[in-house]
C-alpha cells in the first residue's frame, strides 16, 4: 500500500472553532478520520498531520521526497508567501510524486491577499472551495496518478 502524507498548515488545528462560516463545524479529528477512511477505500495508507510551524512543514516535504510519499497539502496561510515551502514542495514533484494542493474554502473568493498561491505552480493539481470533500478528491487524484504510472 502506498503511504500518502496529508499535511495541513497554520490554524487548521482550530477547525471547528475558527470561522465555522468559512471552514465548517467539523474539526481536525474528523478530517483525520475521513481522510484515513477515504484512503483505505482507495488502497492508500494516509497519515494526517497539522503544524503551525513553517519549518516543520518544509521538513515534511523533504521526508516525502526522500521516502517516496505522495502529498495532499493544505498549506493554509503559507500558500500566499512561503517560498521555502514552495521550493520544498517542488522537490516532491521532482521526485516524480503527486502533490495535490487543497483548500477548504475558495481563496479566490476571499481577501485579495489570498488570491495568489506560491504552491499552485509546483502542485500537480489544486482543489478549492469544496470543504473536507476536497481532500477526498485529492486522494482519488493521487490514487489515479499512481495507478497510471
Amino acid at each position: 500500500m502506498t503511504k500518502v502524507l496529508v499535511v495541513n498548515g497554520p490554524n487548521l488545528g482550530r477547525l471547528g472553532v475558527r470561522q465555522p462560516d468559512v471552514y465548517g463545524k467539523q474539526d481536525l479529528a474528523e478530517l483525520t478520520r475521513l481522510c484515513e477512511q477515504w484512503g483505505s477505500e482507495l488502497g492508500l495508507v494516509v497519515e494526517v498531520r497539522q503544524t503551525d510551524d513553517e519549518a516543520e512543514m518544509i521538513g515534511w516535504m523533504h521526508e516525502a521526497a526522500d521516502h517516496g510519499y505522495p502529498v495532499v497539502m493544505n498549506p493554509a496561510a503559507f500558500t500566499h508567501y512561503s517560498y521555502g515551502l514552495s521550493d520544498a514542495a517542488h522537490m516532491v514533484g521532482d521526485a516524480g510524486l503527486p502533490l495535490m494542493e487543497v483548500h477548504i474554502s475558495n481563496p479566490s473568493a476571499r481577501d485579495e491577499f489570498r488570491k495568489r498561491s506560491v504552491i499552485s505552480p509546483v502542485a500537480t493539481g489544486t482543489i478549492t472551495g469544496l470543504g473536507f470533500f476536497g481532500y477526498k478528491l485529492a486522494l482519488e487524484a493521487v490514487a489515479h496518478i499512481i495507478a497510471q504510472a
